[in-house]
């Protein structure tokens, strides 16, 4: 039996985005439903920050981050290696809802706790080679809004931007990751902590 039910009268935007197949739920949960995650999740993931090395030189990750997933999967991007911890309730629970209106199947989440509008995520694709040709990414937001950017990567004054609503579901697939980059970048007016969810097939 699903913990929460979905918002069934939730916007679909199909964004025109040129070699790239990207859909916005702004409203995938209810507001309702999306405090609740976001408190459970918060409570009951064991968050952990990582190091990355930036041109030669070591620094904190800015946010906190953890995985969990079926047993064995491990993940590494930008030289940290992570074993998933196995699926919660909750993040099982809101994996099935996603499958559903996704038709994608996935074994892994990744999550990202932003503190505040300090904390960020830079330019990146996820196209590790873990993840296969063409990977599909499913990207859940609670708690404060925060502005994602897209960039195409041969041309970068191509840009696009979506305000993540709390309780949204943004999925993209197709050849998104090839062709794309993308980021979270830092915001001198946001206060309050943000738990992204990003559901993945680690091959």
């Amino acid at each position: 039996m699903d913990l929460f039910s979905a918002n069934q009268n939730s916007e679909k935007i199909i964004l025109e985005i040129r070699d790239a197949e990207v859909i916005y739920y702004p409203a995938f949960f209810t507001s309702e439903e999306a405090t609740n995650l976001f408190k459970k999740i918060s409570d009951e993931t064991a968050w952990q920050q990582d190091e990355i090395k930036v041109f030669g030189k070591t620094y904190q990750q800015p946010r906190l981050t953890a995985l969990y997933g079926e047993e064995g999967k491990r993940y590494t991007y930008s030289g940290i290696k992570m074993l998933a911890k196995p699926f919660t309730a909750n993040l099982s629970a809101i994996k099935k809802r996603i499958e559903a209106i996704a038709g994608e199947r996935y074994n892994s989440v990744l999550l990202n706790l932003y503190r505040n509008g300090k904390d960020s995520n830079g330019w990146h694709s996820d196209d590790e080679k873990g993840l296969g040709t063409n990977p599909h990414i499913a990207s859940v937001t609670f708690g404060a809004k925060r502005t994602f950017h897209l960039r195409n990567k041969q041309n970068k004054k191509l840009k696009h931007s979506i305000q993540l609503e709390h309780g949204s579901l943004l999925l993209m697939g197709g050849p998104t990751q090839h062709y794309w980059q993308h980021q979270i970048p830092k915001s001198n007016i946001i206060h309050d902590p943000r738990i992204n969810l990003t559901f993945r097939l680690i091959r």
